[in-house]
């Protein structure tokens, strides 16, 4: 019998492919940078009300038990985003400027950064730092230029929240419309607020939102800085 009649009958088949192995991808299809640019995408189309654990799984458009495998409930989710635009919070200035100036540069970095996430400030505002670590050291910084300034620690942290009631909600003037102030038919019956908001308009084309926050900022930072040992 020759070689060849000899030979298996399958030895000129193309040499077969490994199968892919069943079961998860090696490496995660989702990752904790992503799921919070998709809740962050999530509020701005629907609004806090509209985040759900369920409806970021659909706009990641993986199965609800594949974020479950990278979060642990909305919360953690929620201290992920906090964390996120907390990391675009300026807080440089309280290394080497005064107090005044540092309070004052953080202000309007944080009023900016949360005047473009306004749905999530109800939330964000009230929401544990517990395990945020970008978020915990901004109030570190924070807390630390306010004690190199002499603020007695009682009155740090009373301090702090009294500027972000302030900032959180200036954010919101920000995108205020530009007649939410015109008393319409009422102006006659309120000639004292009326001719009030006809004089700040005739200041020309300056950002009300700005002059605003810029006259209380100011003097939030000229009555805190009395308390200063």
């Amino acid at each position: 019998m020759s070689a060849a009649a000899s030979a298996p009958a399958d030895s000129h088949r193309p040499e077969a492919r490994p199968r892919r192995r069943v079961g998860r991808p090696a490496a995660a299809v989702l990752d904790q940078n992503g799921i919070t640019a998709a809740a962050l995408q999530l509020v701005r189309k629907s609004g806090y009300d509209g985040f759900t654990m369920a409806a970021l799984a659909r706009t990641l458009n993986v199965a609800p038990s594949a974020l479950y495998n990278h979060v642990s409930s909305k919360r953690e989710v929620l201290v992920l985003i906090q964390d996120h635009l907390t990391s675009f919070v300026d807080v440089s200035a309280f290394d080497a400027e005064p107090w005044g100036v540092a309070v004052r540069d953080w202000a309007w970095s944080y009023r900016d950064v949360f005047s473009k996430h306004t749905p999530l400030i109800p939330v964000i505002a009230v929401l544990p730092v517990t395990d945020a670590p970008k978020t915990l050291a901004m109030y570190e910084a924070v807390s630390a230029g306010f004690s190199r300034a002499g603020f007695p620690q009682e009155r740090i942290i009373p301090a702090i929240v009294a500027l972000e009631s302030f900032i959180f909600g200036s954010a919101y003037d920000v995108t205020a419309p530009a007649d939410i102030f015109d008393s319409g038919s009422m102006a006659a019956s309120t000639p004292n607020f009326t001719a009030a908001v006809a004089r700040l308009a005739e200041q020309g084309d300056q950002n009300q939102a700005d002059v605003a926050f810029s006259l209380g900022l100011e003097t939030l930072i000229a009555g805190l800085g009395e308390l200063r040992s």
